[in-house]
């Protein structure tokens, strides 16, 4: 009977355990707040990735690139280059697609590389001539800052990173991208 009893024990802690990561992640998403609209014809095309929390996706990539185009359908595509370690580096190339989750907004995506797993792409900062734009995850586990030129004004990054900071982004893990 005590098996039985310590069983159900574990059971209960099992549900009530999930049931409060259920809620917690549910809260995260609502507390990290995007931007108002994006137009996603003006959001198309070049972006020279600035700085990013390192993801091993990414490992040894240098001069990365993402481009974004309109699909027929209405969703995106999504190609992320990068050079292999130095800016002479073999050309790495990810193809993949996005599509809005949240069309009162459009600052809410969903991108996919591999079938089956997609990743939530949240427009968190946008330059008001889309000449840069933060992307982030309601975990804060992943961050791009992103820039239409390969450098950014070291005043506007400052400034970014205050506000990345208030985000309640651990702004030590991210690194600057080599751009050449």
């Amino acid at each position: 009977m005590g098996l039985i009893k310590k069983t159900a024990k574990q059971i209960l802690w099992i549900i009530i355990l999930t049931g409060f990561m259920t809620v917690n992640a549910l809260a995260n998403d609502g507390d990290l707040q995007v931007v108002p609209h994006v137009d996603l014809a003006r959001y198309q095309g070049n972006w020279y990735e600035i700085a990013s929390f390192p993801q091993s996706f990414q490992k040894g990539c240098v001069a990365t690139i993402a481009n974004y185009s309109i699909r027929p359908d209405g969703d995106v595509d999504v190609v992320n280059t990068c050079r292999d370690k130095t800016f002479d580096g073999k050309i790495r190339t990810a193809k993949g697609k996005a599509w809005v989750t949240d069309p009162e907004t459009n600052a809410k995506l969903r991108v996919r590389f591999f079938w089956p797993f997609s990743g939530k792409y949240w427009i968190i900062e946008l330059g008001t001539d889309y000449d840069y734009a933060v992307i982030g995850h309601p975990d804060r586990d992943y961050l791009w800052i992103l820039s239409r030129t390969p450098h950014m004004d070291q005043k506007l990054y400052d400034n970014l990173l205050a506000k990345i900071s208030a985000k309640g982004f651990d702004l030590s893990k991210l690194k600057i991208t080599p751009q050449p």
